[in-house]
């Protein structure tokens, strides 16, 4: 595909999304209204973020695979000469990935709302902000200006504030307030970080700033030092990374499914990869002094996700399932900021993986999870757990550990969703063979080995930690499948077996010992099956055939890390 074509085709996928969003607050014209004008909105969503997914997927097969490394499809115009800012566009690599994965994500989002429309106000408005934050979105991975990248950063935050507050569930207005507070104390702090690289170095163009003789030469460390320290912050908050993590939780449990399919799948992507593209590259001096408080803390933020976890799992916690999910985005993401922290083509490879890997599965799980609460009325853990098998028959042996044939766990009211959410929960704990398994393992592996210069006793530490961390997400995520779907009851402090007699009634069993009745649980409907499918079998598919995604990411790797060369 020639240069022209693809400019035009990366330059649509920003441009698109708005151009809808203004169209969505548009009447309908009169053939395209359908039975009404809600319907008529939604149907506008699909068809927009589906042409977009279009030019990502195009975008990706004209792409000149053979050199990752180099920036293609790119735009260079002056827009403010007086600043030296510019519409600087392209497509690397390293961005390639979190483009198709953004336009995938909010495409099935789109189709999932088509069919299942959150609860709040006008569609209208539904629509356009899920186009805006789209558009913001694509722009971050795609822009080659320091002063663009923050525009486009913080185009991010009215969107997501919007449909928290509005299409939320419980405690939304508080939750929604804590985003866009936490969110844009970091982004100020990251904005005085930005435009000290630009006006010490002279320029905002990314591309000349990654070359070792170019702008940045004039950036002395002490210059590196302030700035990473800024950006870092403003970034970290985004990743999110701990203690800076604490307005997560609350963001997700109240946001509506796809606020936090997109919130996990994409948004959390745009600080990891900022530090990437902006603070390894442009200052290596400051990043190399700060990598060993980013990786211990990376360390951290891994244990503190998966006790946080367990804790939630717990019999008689009141855990919310959807909590459970975002706590586990602090420790997944962990492993992200864990690898950059490395400095080495491995770890950061492994981030880029892991990042990909994150925003499949997780959003994935968050589909799910919104999915059973539409089915249940609840994400609580006890509740969901309530409907498990009755006790056995007085018996020994490993039998007397299975669980009842007739119980009403939800293997047994709706096997095929209950399988998918298994599948999802054994994919982000990592099993071989899926996509979890790389990213992780490849950022423990940039631990073992880092950066000349780096303390590799101190790195073998946060890399023990790092391992102890998968055991701990294994057992957390295998305890959910247990309780969700298998009806197990768990109780961490003593033994744990399935389908035992439980003194709360958690068994769901009847004073006379029969298994209790439980509602019915509708499986998964075929707008369920098109929305998931991709990202199930994505999953798969990144797992069994990690070279196709490393094959782009290493190259581009490479070339940062060395200076442009």
């Amino acid at each position: 595909m020639n240069h022209t074509a693809l400019q035009l085709l990366l330059a649509g996928l920003v441009v698109l999304p708005l151009v809808g969003a203004l169209a969505a607050l548009l009447p309908a014209p009169p053939g395209l209204r359908g039975k009404n004008p809600d319907q008529a909105v939604l149907r506008h969503g699909v068809t927009v973020t589906g042409v977009v997914l279009a030019a990502a997927i195009a975008l990706a097969a004209g792409f000149d695979h053979g050199h990752p490394a180099r920036m293609q499809a790119t735009t260079d115009i002056s827009w403010i000469p007086a600043l030296g800012i510019r519409i600087h566009l392209g497509v690397d690599g390293i961005s390639l990935p979190l483009l198709v994965l953004t336009a995938l994500l909010t495409f099935l989002c789109a189709l999932y709302s088509y069919f299942r429309m959150p609860t709040g106000p006008s569609p209208k408005a539904f629509v356009a902000l899920l186009l805006t934050l789209e558009a913001g979105t694509l722009a971050t991975f795609a822009v080659l200006d320091l002063m663009l990248f923050f525009l486009a950063f913080e185009m991010v935050l009215i969107p997501m504030y919007f449909l928290i507050a509005r299409w939320g569930g419980a405690q939304k207005q508080a939750a929604a307030w804590k985003f866009i507070l936490y969110t844009l104390l970091g982004s100020v702090v990251m904005l005085l970080g930005l435009l000290l690289i630009g006006l010490k170095s002279g320029t905002f163009d990314m591309v000349a700033l990654v070359t070792d003789n170019g702008p940045k030469a004039q950036l002395s460390h002490t210059v590196q030092l302030l700035a990473v320290l800024a950006i870092g912050i403003g970034l970290a908050v985004k990743s999110p990374m701990w203690p800076l993590h604490s307005w997560l939780p609350d963001a997700h449990t109240a946001a509506p499914t796809v606020g936090s399919v997109l919130l996990a799948g994409v948004l959390l992507k745009m600080g990891t990869y900022g530090f990437v593209r902006i603070a390894l590259p442009i200052t290596p001096g400051g990043m190399h002094t700060f990598a060993p408080y980013l990786a211990a803390l990376a360390a951290v933020g891994i244990i503190y996700g998966s006790l946080a976890c367990l804790a939630l799992v717990r019999k008689g916690a009141g855990g919310d399932l959807k909590r459970l999910i975002a706590y586990s985005s602090v420790g997944h993401m962990g492993f992200v900021l864990l690898g950059i922290a490395s400095m080495t083509p491995t770890g950061v490879n492994g981030a880029l993986f892991a990042n990909i890997a994150h925003g499949l599965i997780t959003g994935l799980l968050f589909f799910m999870v919104g999915a059973l609460k539409d089915r249940t009325g609840s994400t609580d853990l006890d509740t969901l757990a309530r409907s498990a098998p009755g006790p056995r028959p007085a018996g020994s042996g490993a039998a007397a550990l299975l669980p009842a044939p007739s119980g009403a766990a939800l293997y047994a009211r709706a096997p095929r969703f209950g399988g998918l959410l298994a599948f999802g929960a054994v994919a982000s704990l990592g099993l071989p063979g899926l996509a979890g398994f790389w990213g992780e393992m490849l950022a423990m592996f940039g631990a073992f080995r880092p950066a000349a210069g780096l303390s590799r006793p101190a790195f073998l530490t946060f890399m023990v930690l790092a391992g102890l961390g998968t055991l701990l997400t294994a057992a957390y995520l295998l305890l959910v499948v247990r309780r969700v779907c298998m009806g197990g009851s768990v109780d961490l402090a003593g033994a744990a077996v399935l389908g035992a007699a439980d003194p709360d009634g958690e068994t769901g069993a009847d004073p006379d010992g029969t298994p209790a009745s439980a509602p019915a649980v509708p499986d998964l409907a075929r707008y369920e099956y098109a929305s998931w499918t991709p990202l199930a079998a994505l999953t798969v598919l990144a797992g069994l055939w990690p070279a196709a995604l490393l094959g782009l990411t290493d190259p581009a790797v490479q070339q940062l890390l060395g200076g442009g060369k």
